[in-house]
């Protein structure tokens, strides 16, 4: 069976973007300056609202991957080990192909793809007018087409949920937030256009949950 683990990237439109009615719809519930700042923090993970900045793609039996990702230059190279193929783009272009990609595999496995990266990468995709090449949201508990570790290690709800940083920490995984980049630096990056840095980040990012569906399978998988 051919399994490919998947982690997006993405960044809110600014406040600015969105006409008056809308505006006020974002922030009607902020009653403060902190929830206003935290609100359109929270634009950054609605495909309504935001943009993609990357898509990462990493096999966990062959360890090659890809990275789609956005930038103003057009880059189509391969890591010096040939590991890992970096491939540029707008945001249309990044979603046709991603969609030409994951339709190879028969498994995909995400942290939160459930509660995030797949209904985004679905929607956003029907917004630019770009139609999904697969169903990214099968039947819940059918781990054989999508795994999605978050829902594992929680046991469906049973249990508090943890970032993808705390649990890479608790199973002696390399974290990919200790090289110092975090989600809440890729608007910096993006207005720097360290578009490169942004794809290295969600590289780490399907790495990890690589070496954590590892995890999974050989102890928790029955």
């Amino acid at each position: 069976m051919s399994r490919v683990v998947i982690d997006i990237e993405t960044l809110a439109y600014p406040l600015e973007s969105f006409d008056e009615r809308q505006q006020t719809y974002l922030l009607k519930f902020a009653r403060t300056e902190e929830e206003r700042i935290e609100a359109i923090q929270k634009m950054n993970l609605f495909p309504t609202t935001a943009h993609l900045l990357a898509v990462g793609m990493w096999n966990p039996d062959t360890n090659k991957g890809k990275v789609l990702f956005e930038s103003e230059e057009r880059m189509n190279e391969t890591s010096a080990d040939g590991a890992v193929h970096y491939v540029s783009g707008n945001e249309s272009e990044m979603l046709t192909q991603f969609w030409e990609d994951v339709a190879k595999y028969d498994q995909f496995i995400t942290f939160n793809g459930r509660g995030f990266d797949c209904p985004f990468l679905m929607l956003r995709s029907a917004i630019l007018g770009i139609r999904p090449s697969r169903n990214l949201m099968p039947y819940r508990y059918d781990t054989t087409v999508h795994c999605d570790l978050l829902e594992q290690f929680t046991f469906y709800g049973a249990f508090r949920k943890f970032s993808l940083d705390f649990y890479c920490k608790s199973f002696g995984i390399e974290s990919p937030k200790s090289h110092g980049i975090t989600g809440l630096d890729l608007d910096k990056l993006y207005q720097e256009k360290r578009y490169r840095e942004i794809a290295e980040y969600c590289l780490g990012d399907v790495k990890a949950t690589a070496e954590l569906f590892r995890k999974w399978e050989s102890f928790l998988l029955f």
